[in-house]
């Protein structure tokens, strides 16, 4: 079950995001307030929900937690990158 969990985060962190703010309060005890969190769902999804994770475990923003986060800011970006490298190559093509 947590790996099924894991794979819907990872598939669908917008869904997720959303589903956790109507269903619990755990991104309300992460973040004060609501502008992080929405800008989190537009541009940040994963490492919105990793830094909910990080604070709502109570564990500290170093070592292999920080690399957690490093790695979902890297695959957020990814994401957005890849598509305008796709983009410019299909206009130069």
């Amino acid at each position: 079950m947590p790996c099924l969990l894991v794979l819907l985060v990872l598939a669908f962190p917008r869904v997720v995001l959303v589903l956790m703010f109507l269903m619990s309060t755990y991104l309300q005890r992460a973040y004060q307030g609501l502008l992080i969190p929405v800008l989190g769902f537009i541009f940040l999804p994963l490492t919105t929900i990793v830094y909910a994770w990080l604070v709502n475990s109570n564990l500290p923003l170093a070592g292999i937690n920080l690399i957690f986060l490093i790695i979902a800011v890297i695959i957020d970006l990814g994401g957005l990158g890849g598509g305008e490298w796709h983009r410019r190559r299909r206009y130069y093509d």
